[in-house]
């Protein structure tokens, strides 16, 4: 049996078969594929944090408002007529009704960036078209021509 890492003569040969190039390249394909897919899902996994970011803030903003407003409207209208030495209670109660809306409005305004960073968030998108160019890349390559010999050219084909 002849060793293919010699040739004819019984020289080491620097040159790999076709057959292991092949295999070489399937191995780091796959391996390409395998990060590729593995970088989608970091990035998906970071959009998914920002986007329960934003929900968060969401949510907050919505608890602020519901949670906030009986005790906090009592108390600040309370303070404004207490401050303002002796306006009409309803006035001040519409003060403080005021500010607790305008503190949800600061919430969902942060909620609102964080969704809207979420949904800019194009990393699998990004994955994915590096993945489709490189495989593109890939089907389009075909083997080199060899010199022979006898001056006749030979392309090796594979059945993989």
């Amino acid at each position: 049996m002849s060793d293919p890492a010699r040739n004819a003569h019984g020289v080491e040969s620097a040159e790999r078969s076709l057959g292991q190039l092949v295999a070489t390249a399937t191995t780091e394909m796959s391996a390409l594929v395998h990060d590729e897919i593995a970088l989608a899902k970091i990035q998906l996994r970071q959009d998914v944090k920002r986007g329960a970011v934003g929900g968060g803030a969401f949510g907050a903003a919505g608890a602020v408002l519901i949670f906030s407003l009986p005790m906090l409207s009592f108390a600040l209208a309370y303070g404004i007529h207490t401050w303002s030495g002796g306006w009409n209670l309803a006035w001040c109660f519409l003060l403080s009704f005021a500010a607790n809306v305008l503190v949800a409005g600061l919430l969902a305004l942060i909620g609102v960036v964080f969704a809207k960073k979420a949904k800019k968030g194009k990393g699998p998108q990004k994955a994915a078209a590096a993945a489709k160019e490189t495989a593109a890349v890939l089907g389009n390559a075909k083997p080199h021509p060899r010199q022979v010999q006898d001056n006749t050219v030979v392309v090796a084909r594979s059945s993989v």
